[in-house]
């Protein structure tokens, strides 16, 4: 199905109201971390489901959806990355890699990223150098230093955590607030594997920390173990 194809039936899909609601969850107003950004106004699960109908798209029918000016348009190119990436062979799942990599501009809200990095970066990366992991968490661009982090989401999974203890000590005093919650969620996806990892790095770095990061890396704490940490007694 050409791209032009998918667009009508989205455009058929399109929810006003929906669309309206996404725009202000996902701030898309002026100055905010979504700026200008457009939505057509449908659900996820739809957007999923038409995933699994169109899972044979070419590469570059996703290309041109990846680029669109629509937030679930690129969206619904990013699910179909992520399934091409998990059946395609050797070879396919580099394809996919790189062009993930070459359209970094158009991942460029956190649903998007987090749909997306750690099925495609992160799991390209396991067995590889985890150079571009660094590379992107020294970005200027907030998008591109959260596919950084969560990325690592992969690797924590695979009781992996060096990588993202590293990339948490470079995002640690980063500016902005979605990364403070992307690091302190990996943060806490490593205590739940291996809760005297996650101390150890705190207990150095707490201190260090945005109010928020430790608040999301600590969450799952004792209610006064979380009490001595916010407090900075520990």
């Amino acid at each position: 199905m050409a791209y032009s194809e998918i667009h009508n039936k989205f455009k058929e899909l399109a929810d006003p109201a929906i669309a309206e609601h996404s725009q202000r969850f996902f701030k898309t107003g002026r100055g905010e971390y979504g700026d200008g950004d457009q939505f057509l106004g449908i659900r996820v699960p739809v957007i999923r489901a038409h995933v699994r109908k169109f899972r044979q798209e070419s590469m570059e029918e996703i290309r041109k959806l990846l680029s669109s000016r629509f937030h679930e348009e690129r969206l619904f190119a990013l699910l179909l990355l992520v399934k091409k990436f998990e059946k395609g062979s050797e070879s396919e799942r580099q394809a996919v890699y790189r062009l993930y990599l070459e359209n970094t501009k158009h991942v460029n809200n956190w649903d998007l990223v987090d749909s997306s990095a750690p099925y495609i970066v992160g799991s390209w990366l396991e067995t590889r150098n985890k150079a571009p992991l660094y590379r992107l968490a020294r970005s200027v661009d907030l998008w591109e230093r959260r596919i950084a982090i969560m990325s690592t989401f992969h690797l924590i999974r695979k009781n992996s955590f060096d990588d993202a203890l590293q990339i948490s000590l470079l995002l640690k005093r980063d500016p902005e607030d979605l990364i403070h919650k992307a690091v302190g969620w990996m943060l806490r996806e490593v205590g739940k594997r291996d809760m005297a990892v996650e101390t150890a790095f705190l207990k150095e770095h707490y201190k260090e920390m945005p109010r928020t990061m430790l608040r999301y890396a600590i969450e799952r704490f004792p209610e006064d173990e979380r009490k001595r940490y916010l407090k900075g007694l520990e």
